[in-house]
């Protein structure tokens, strides 16, 4: 239990997909504007990645790694499906996306109206892929680890697109040079909040 407790943590502070790779940055600059649409995507995000990242584990350790086919029969033990993965990871997230624009549009439509094209993008939102990616690299061993890790994974991106929307918010109030206003001084906040989450690398896990 203490193991997994640590890859949580380590998934929100220390491995966080926008701070420590930046992955997702086209949505996470685009939504963030409000903090009411950043909890939103926020939000759908976590709910994918809780979805698509168990399921592609156990598509890709029962169907897809080197040996996953001997459950079939033995002769099938040499079969590697590992070079189709990226194609199935991505079809497992489109359809799940799918489903949450759905479910988005059909329970709060101020909300899919906010977020306008960005919803159905997280289907190409590297964070959500790369979670996929990852989990493979990370090679865990069981179904939890990869459960823990995508919770863990989606909790810091929602902390990290919310945190981001409430400074943006307050930065209409100050008087922001104008060469720097916009994508440019919205640039330098996430490099800041990137080296201040990095601080997380000195907790002894």
């Amino acid at each position: 239990m203490e193991g997994l407790f640590q890859l949580f943590t380590k998934s929100i502070f220390i491995d966080n997909m926008i701070f420590a790779y930046f992955l997702g940055m086209c949505s996470f600059l685009a939504v963030s504007k409000s903090v009411k649409t950043a909890i939103g995507l926020g939000l759908a995000v976590i709910f994918v990645l809780l979805l698509t990242i168990p399921i592609n584990y156990l598509v890709y350790q029962h169907f897809l790694k080197e040996g996953a086919l001997v459950w079939i029969d033995a002769s099938y033990a040499n079969v590697d499906l590992t070079f189709i993965q990226l194609m199935v990871f991505i079809a497992v997230i489109a359809a799940f996306v799918q489903l949450t624009e759905m479910a988005v549009e059909k329970f709060s439509p101020s909300l899919y109206a906010s977020l306008g094209i960005f919803l159905p993008l997280i289907a190409v939102n590297c964070s959500i892929l790369g979670g996929a990616l990852f989990m493979v690299q990370k090679e865990f061993g069981t179904l939890a680890e990869a459960s823990v890790f995508a919770a863990g994974s989606g909790i810091g991106w929602f902390i990290a697109i919310v945190l981001f929307a409430a400074i943006r918010e307050k930065l209409k109030y100050s008087n922001v040079p104008k060469p720097l206003r916009g994508l440019g001084l919205a640039f330098i906040i996430v490099g800041l909040m990137s080296f201040a989450f990095q601080t997380f690398l000195g907790i002894a896990m």
